[in-house]
């Protein structure tokens, strides 16, 4: 006889941010219940082999076992294995992501597999066991990333991108809140400073002047924003910020929808600024 489980269940997140989240093994004793630690042995960009390490059992045995896990993210598919088997013949697992719409993901776990002759339990009751268990785990998975996605995040809590110009922090977005339509973030700007021209091909953006003040260029055509005005910006319409005030300037961004890739959602139109400054000293 062999052993055969099939669970699944529908986490409400994009499917990206379920991958990351499910496939990022140094995270798997905060995501599941029933290990108290991993160790990652080798690794590849698309495969790992790592040692689990359980809490004690009923009995106060603690179990441990190496298994080897290989990942296809095009795919959406996980395929693992037991290396140290244990008291298993063989167990083979397999994770598949299934995009239900744009913000809801449905993650099956298949695990195929036979137990040793002297094994405490026989095949049919492992069975049982790991069914009762995966959907203990899965339940718990399904809360963990959800929880995950309304996270409150700081500005010290990203790194900064100073490419553009300012100190500009991505606070909400897909890798890190599982947003599925945009991003927010905001960026400072000290008096004089600026945001570089660029456009959204594919997106929208809002801003919102937190504190300071704003000159926007759109199109060549200069917008005042003050504290506590906002300003819609059409996509691929071309703009560049501009702190016109003798103080710090905290400006608030959304944009959306997202575009197909992260690397399509700006085209920049003039050079960075430490390129300019390059050019000027040559």
């Amino acid at each position: 006889m062999i052993g055969h489980t099939d669970n699944s269940i529908d986490i409400d997140a994009p499917v990206g941010f379920v991958w990351d989240r499910t496939n990022d093994l140094r995270r798997w004793p905060e995501l599941f219940s029933e290990y108290a630690s991993i160790d990652i042995l080798e690794e590849t960009p698309n495969s790992a082999t790592f040692r689990l390490t359980m809490h004690p059992d009923e009995q106060g045995r603690v179990w441990s076992w190496i298994s080897s896990r290989h990942w296809d993210r095009d795919a959406l598919v996980a395929r693992a294995r037991r290396v140290e088997t244990g008291p298993f013949e063989f167990m083979n697992i397999s994770w598949t992501y299934e995009q239900l719409a744009p913000d809801r993901t449905r993650m099956r776990w298949v695990q195929d597999f036979h137990m040793k002759p002297e094994a405490p339990l026989d095949t049919a009751a492992m069975t049982d066991r790991i069914n009762h268990n995966s959907g203990v785990q899965l339940r718990l998975i399904k809360e963990r990333v959800e929880r995950a996605r309304c996270t409150v995040v700081g500005m010290s809590d990203v790194p900064s991108n100073t490419r553009r110009g300012g100190d500009l922090r991505t606070l909400l977005a897909p890798a890190n809140s599982g947003t599925s339509a945009g991003f927010c973030g905001a960026v400072r700007l000290a008096p004089g400073e600026g945001v570089s021209e660029h456009y959204h091909p594919y997106s929208e953006e809002y801003l919102f002047v937190a504190t300071g003040e704003l000159r926007v260029d759109l199109d060549d055509e200069a917008v005042k924003v003050g504290a506590e005005q906002a300003l819609h910006i059409p996509r691929e319409v071309r703009h560049r910020l501009t702190n016109t005030g003798d103080t710090e300037a905290l400006v608030v961004f959304q944009i959306g929808p997202l575009a197909p890739e992260p690397h399509l959602g700006h085209v920049d139109t003039e050079p960075y600024p430490d390129e300019r400054q390059q050019a000027v000293a040559r």
